[in-house]
């Protein structure tokens, strides 16, 4: 069985069997900067395959925070979210041991579920706030 990415291109779906029902999930940024050569010196190929082999795994278009290349973004299974935990976004994740951390954390359960390793603190950022335009027709504005 393949699945299908946001991309179009297909992913053997995770080996591993899991008791619950939505487990962990990533998503990899893979568009203009995140997964492309402007990331030096990093098999984007390998990164996604290593996640995959662990947890499901859906490759995003841009997620808007270029500077923080290669993004990740760990999403806390059914029972993390029971425990109230959030997601977690993660940047400059641009070698093997950061991405090695980051499927040994999901494999122990992720967010909500496992405590974070230390040594991901050095990779984890706040996600940008969604952008609002101002309409006059929904509050007050200028005249």
């Amino acid at each position: 069985m393949r699945v299908s990415s946001i991309d179009g291109t297909t992913a053997r779906p995770p080996e591993h069997g899991s008791a619950d029902p939505a487990p962990c999930r990533v998503v990899v940024c893979r568009d203009c900067c995140c997964g492309s050569p402007k990331v030096a010196g990093v098999d984007h190929a390998s990164q996604t395959d290593r996640l995959s082999a662990v947890v499901p795994v859906r490759i995003s278009t841009c997620l808007d925070v270029c500077d923080q290349a290669n993004v990740m973004v760990v999403q806390p299974s059914a029972a993390g979210r029971a425990a109230g935990a959030r997601p977690v976004w993660f940047g400059l994740v641009n070698d093997p041991d950061a991405t090695e951390d980051i499927a040994a954390w999901v494999r122990a359960g992720g967010p909500g579920v496992a405590p974070q390793p230390a040594i991901l603190d050095l990779y984890a950022f706040a996600p940008p706030r969604r952008r609002t335009s101002f309409s006059p027709a929904r509050g007050r504005g200028p005249s």
